[in-house]
């Protein structure tokens, strides 16, 4: 029975090293701050919705409009990442980095104006 050489397996976490290898040395470092930021978006909504299901969900529109504004915030950093990504540049010809970034924050703006409505 011949089974494949252990050098020519590709394991899971070979696969895993490669990648992380390749997302450091080949992304630019201003995609590399917006993903740090999406990170921290997602462990914030993660941590809200585990804080409503484990202990309390007393002032439940607290709890929805937290978790909306991750939600939202996730939204508009994505596409903010999308937008200044140098691979897209293509797709998004007449949108500057400088552009992008002034309508992420004029829609975080309106995101968090909405948020602090619906809290009362």
């Amino acid at each position: 029975m011949a089974g494949p050489k252990a050098s020519s397996q590709t394991t899971p976490s070979n696969t895993v090293s490669a990648l992380w290898k390749s997302y450091l040395h080949q992304t630019p470092d201003r995609l590399k701050f917006i993903d740090t930021f999406l990170a921290f978006i997602v462990l914030s909504g993660v941590l809200q919705f585990a804080y409503c299901v484990l202990v309390t969900n007393f002032p439940f529109n607290a709890f929805l409009a937290g978790f909306a504004s991750s939600v939202g915030q996730f939204v508009l950093a994505a596409s903010l990442r999308v937008q200044v990504n140098p691979e897209n540049r293509s797709e998004f010809k007449d949108v500057s980095p400088e552009r992008a970034f002034a309508d992420f924050a004029l829609g975080s703006i309106v995101l968090h104006f909405f948020v602090f409505n619906f809290l009362g």
